[in-house]
């Protein structure tokens, strides 16, 4: 009984210290003073874990299918950029600005598309990543997921023919609509036809509406 007393005696201890400390302010949370090591490796684990065992069910669909990765192109260009870059997209101020610093999604990266579909459509805190499942359907969010696994195949020419005009498109977050993008009723586009080795004339009749300032 004596051990167990001295037991819990201990951890209210340790909580009021830590308590203590919290409030002292001593922690600094400035995005220009990076994490202790410890912290880093802490919420690493704590963040891949937590997404590894939700998107573990995730049923993907076709990420092949042409047109989800014409849809996805849209939304990445609209999107996506400003954190996330592209082929032939330089950095930019906010982005350095950021901690912790978005991943470069034009390099290659060992994600599954399940675990990029969760992040994606959820986001994750305390890293200004937000959630796009708040706005946007799971075919949206799909049609990202397929773009990305083609985007570090491509490079700076062939992913301006799959986003010409994007960039400045009038994006609605909420009725989705991208310009004069074609689909067919049998679920096709007019970037079907496109391949990653395809020429920008190939795409080249992927438009959207001009005027809407995107925000991220």
């Amino acid at each position: 009984m004596k051990k167990v007393v001295w037991i819990v005696g201990v951890l209210v201890a340790a909580g009021a210290v830590a308590l203590g400390w919290a409030y002292s302010g001593q922690y600094n949370v400035a995005a220009d003073a990076p994490h202790w090591d410890v912290t880093t490796r802490a919420l690493a684990t704590i963040r891949e874990r937590s997404i590894a065992v939700r998107a573990a069910d995730l049923a993907v669909p076709n990420l092949a299918d042409p047109a989800l990765i014409a849809l996805g192109a849209e939304h990445y260009a609209g999107m996506c950029t400003g954190c996330h870059l592209a082929p032939g997209v330089g950095d930019n101020e906010m982005r350095q600005g950021l901690y912790p610093q978005p991943p470069n999604l034009s390099q290659p990266r060992d994600r599954s598309p399940a675990e990029t579909f969760w992040i994606i459509k959820h986001g994750l805190k305390m890293s200004g990543m937000p959630a796009w499942g708040v706005t946007h359907d799971d075919e949206a969010i799909w049609g990202l997921v397929a773009f990305l696994q083609q985007l570090p195949t491509m490079d700076a020419t062939v992913y301006a023919a799959f986003t010409q005009d994007t960039g400045e498109a009038d994006h609605d977050q909420d009725a989705h609509e991208h310009g004069d993008t074609e689909h067919g009723g049998d679920g096709s586009s007019t970037l079907a036809g496109a391949t990653m080795g395809g020429s920008a004339d190939a795409v080249g009749t992927h438009e959207h509406p001009d005027g809407e300032r995107h925000d991220h």
